[in-house]
């Protein structure tokens, strides 16, 4: 695992973690708007981006190397934290760790209840369509659909370029594992009723009913957890494609006093 730090390092640190299949460049531009406030630490998991050639094992794992990280270079704890889909589960699995590792958490499209129905479905999915996935021709060719009929959530050069490098070399290994482990296997620990962080859980309106069944969830384990509908978007539009957008809720949240 690698990670990529933005920003004073004698700012309060925020760790924001990619989702499946991305890398850290996912949230470069809200690290970008955050870091003269913040020092913003971006991971790139392991089987991501260039540690594409990494063994991703499971979020407890992933889980486990970030809190060594923070306890090894920044003092066990971090301001806030948050992630985006399979980053929102990691994010889960540390505070159930650590109740007490963040002041602030938010939790983006993430599952924290087992779907072994659909890991099963995306499984055979994946199986079948590989080679029209993560190709650098599949790459280029999403990236040119977004930019002609969703220039809103078109990315710019730098990060499509970044896209372009890492996409093509992420493996069918990496992702049946997460399918797997975060989508199969995982499910939340009630440890995470002892979490001390004020928790903000996200989702789009366009997610899938299982995406919203975890936030509810968590919300029972977690009374104080605020749940966020954001209206006619699908799963991670704010963290990946829109995060001015991201930024106009986030930033609120994160400088509000817990």
């Amino acid at each position: 695992m690698k990670f990529h730090e933005f920003g004073d390092k004698d700012l309060p640190h925020v760790v924001l973690i990619h989702g499946g299949g991305q890398a850290w460049w996912a949230y470069l531009r809200q690290a970008r708007m955050l870091s003269p406030q913040y020092h913003v630490i971006l991971p790139t998991l392991d089987g991501h981006g260039e540690e594409y050639a990494a063994e991703y094992i499971s979020t407890e794992d992933t889980a486990e190397k970030i809190i060594t990280y923070i306890d090894e270079h920044w003092g066990g704890s971090v301001y806030a934290i948050g992630g985006v889909s399979l980053g929102g589960q990691i994010v889960i699995e540390i505070l159930s760790k650590r109740p007490d590792f963040a002041q602030k958490a938010i939790i983006d499209g993430s599952l924290c209840l087992p779907q072994p129905r659909l890991a099963r479905c995306c499984i055979a999915a994946v199986r079948c369509c590989w080679p029209l996935m993560f190709s650098k021709t599949a790459s280029r060719m999403e990236l040119e659909l977004l930019k002609k009929f969703m220039p809103k959530m078109s990315l710019p050069k730098e990060i499509s370029d970044y896209y372009l490098r890492d996409m093509p070399h992420f493996r069918k290994e990496t992702m049946f594992t997460i399918y797997r482990t975060y989508m199969a296997q995982y499910r939340i620990d009630d440890r995470i009723k002892k979490v001390t962080a004020q928790v903000r859980y996200w989702y789009g309106s366009k997610e899938m009913k299982c995406v919203k069944r975890s936030a509810a969830y968590f919300k029972e384990l977690v009374p104080s957890c605020e749940i966020y509908e954001a209206e006619g978007y699908g799963h991670g539009y704010l963290a990946v494609y829109l995060p001015e957008e991201w930024m106009k809720i986030a930033g609120p949240f994160l400088s509000q006093d817990t």
